[in-house]
Parts: C-alpha cells; sequence; structure tokens
C-alpha cells in the first residue's frame, strides 16, 4: 500500500485527515512532523564552496575541465 503524505493546517491544536474511498485499513500509523520550508545545508559544505569559489576566482584558468575531472575520478584519483 502507498503511503499518504498530505500537509494540512492546525486549528485548535487539531488536525482532520481525509482518506481516500478506496483506503481499506482498520488502523493505522500516524507520524507528526512540523512543515519545514528550509533545506538546511552544513556548514562545512558551505565553506567548502566559498573556498573553491574564491579560487576560481582569483584564477579562473585553473578551473578543471569536466571531462578530466570525471577521468580523474574513474581513475581513482
Amino acid at each position: 500500500m502507498e503511503p499518504i503524505r498530505q500537509i494540512v493546517k492546525v486549528k485548535n491544536h487539531k488536525i482532520s485527515i481525509t482518506l481516500p474511498n478506496d483506503f481499506n485499513a482498520d488502523e493505522v500509523e500516524v507520524i507528526i512532523l512540523p512543515k519545514s520550508n528550509t533545506l538546511e545545508i552544513p556548514q562545512w559544505q558551505m565553506d567548502q564552496v566559498r573556498e573553491r569559489t574564491e579560487k576560481y576566482l582569483k584564477n579562473p584558468s585553473s578551473a578543471q575541465d569536466i571531462d578530466d575531472f570525471l577521468k580523474d575520478i574513474d581513475g581513482g584519483l
């Protein structure tokens, strides 16, 4: 059975979920999480992108060609 995912409004500390007509279960598991509109990017990843951008801006010719990059990955560096 496919899970049903819905975003519902909380009113007076209550929610209401309407199930599809073909949903036939006597018991369900409900997991309630607050809706999040933000994507959390780890600080180390932001730092790395900033560092690489700074290096590129200082010397754009040092950027590696994508084909060479992929060959390095395939070759195990």
